[in-house]
């Protein structure tokens, strides 16, 4: 068996293939993306700087590279686009953070549940 990377590299096949197999949907995508990462109340570069990390909590390796690619085109700097990378790690950290308050208040509510069993056998 030949070795098959996990994340093909795009192309102009995979491209053509996706508007191939749903046209409307793609040129939907296509519309809706132009429309989000254009300049608005926040620059390109801004909302590239975001998309950077989003890509990087999202764990997406064509995100990563496409929108570093696009925020460096919109005049992000390396600078920059680390600190959105940094951004995320803290966001993906902090989120287990603070769910860790589900696992306390499942150990709370086993605590109860198991101090009062005890007290119908009394």
């Amino acid at each position: 068996m030949a070795d098959h990377p996990m994340y093909p590299e795009s192309s102009r096949d995979i491209a053509k293939k996706r508007r191939e197999l749903a046209p409307k949907q793609m040129e939907a995508f296509a519309a809706f993306s132009n429309a989000v990462f254009a300049d608005g109340a926040l620059s390109k570069k801004t909302k590239q700087l975001i998309a950077v990390a989003v890509a990087h909590t999202t764990q997406c390796p064509y995100c990563i590279r496409g929108h570093t690619k696009g925020a460096l085109k919109a005049g992000a700097t390396e600078a920059e686009i680390m600190e959105a990378v940094w951004v995320a790690a803290e966001m993906r950290a902090g989120g287990a953070f603070a769910h860790s308050a589900l696992a306390i208040d499942t150990m709370h509510q086993h605590a109860e549940a198991s101090s009062g069993e005890g007290e119908a056998d009394k």
